[in-house]
């Protein structure tokens, strides 16, 4: 059975997406089967993957909204052992006309329900904001993956994100743990990064990944190309954290 993780924070550009994208490939580069939830209406993550977003008749926003067969929307990828459910701009309507289903805030888990015996992983790209699509995330994950960027403001909004946790486990999901907080876009040249890697590291102990993702040029020129690092430039450092992060995870298991 798979272990299903959330990749969220509600503050945009932390790497969230492109932790889901390069942290999905290097579990499949460890030979892990994957399946990646693009769960944005923006669908970086499809299109980081070279998916035309245009050309796809089913995605994540059939499977909630119409009960589509999860099935139907997973598509393979260039990187062996991992696998894809697209988003499209029409999830932006998705959380209205959810507003009305019964058992809303477990539509995801019903779709994911169906695929669990098939992965090892099912990773989700959330949207950056805690609405009802990202509620569906984490009611139906086994752990939550949150990307920090070693920025000024770091860790604004980390205490509404940590609350909705605390809300989805005591009425949704009491199962559901903190996997991890990863630090992002980190650069050891700068007096900035390195107060932010201690203030994380004071906050939150244990749950600090070991892997920090440092600032690349090559993380940031993949999706461009339409791929994870891990294909586009393997040796690189972003590369390398991935694979570092990869094998962390699955360390803990």
């Amino acid at each position: 059975m798979s272990k299903i993780i959330s990749l969220a924070n509600q503050k945009g550009g932390v790497g969230k997406t492109t932790t889901a994208i390069n942290l999905a490939a290097a579990l499949a580069a460890e030979k892990k089967k994957v399946l990646l939830i693009d769960a944005d209406p923006q669908a970086n993550s499809s299109s980081g993957l070279g998916l035309e977003i245009r050309e796809m008749d089913t995605t994540i926003y059939e499977c909630l909204v119409n009960g589509v067969d999860p099935h139907k929307a997973i598509i393979g990828t260039s990187v062996k052992n991992l696998s894809l459910i697209p988003s499209h701009i029409d999830l932006v309507g998705a959380e209205i006309e959810m507003l009305n289903m019964e058992h809303r805030e477990q539509l995801l888990k019903n779709v994911l329900n169906q695929l669990r015996d098939e992965f090892d992983y099912i990773l989700i790209d959330c949207s950056p904001s805690l609405g009802l699509i990202t509620v569906n995330a984490l009611t139906a994950s086994d752990s939550v993956i949150i990307p920090v960027q070693c920025e000024f403001f770091a860790l604004e909004g980390i205490a509404k994100l940590l609350n909705t946790i605390k809300i989805i486990k005591s009425k949704l999901n009491p199962e559901l743990k903190i996997e991890g907080f990863l630090l992002t876009m980190y650069d050891n040249r700068l007096r900035l990064s390195n107060q932010v890697y201690e203030e994380v590291r004071r906050h939150f102990g244990e749950l600090v990944f070991d892997t920090v993702i440092l600032r690349n040029v090559r993380l940031s020129e993949a999706p461009s190309h339409g791929m994870s690092v891990i294909e586009y430039d393997p040796l690189s450092k972003g590369a390398q954290n991935y694979r570092s992060l990869a094998r962390e995870l699955i360390k803990r298991q």
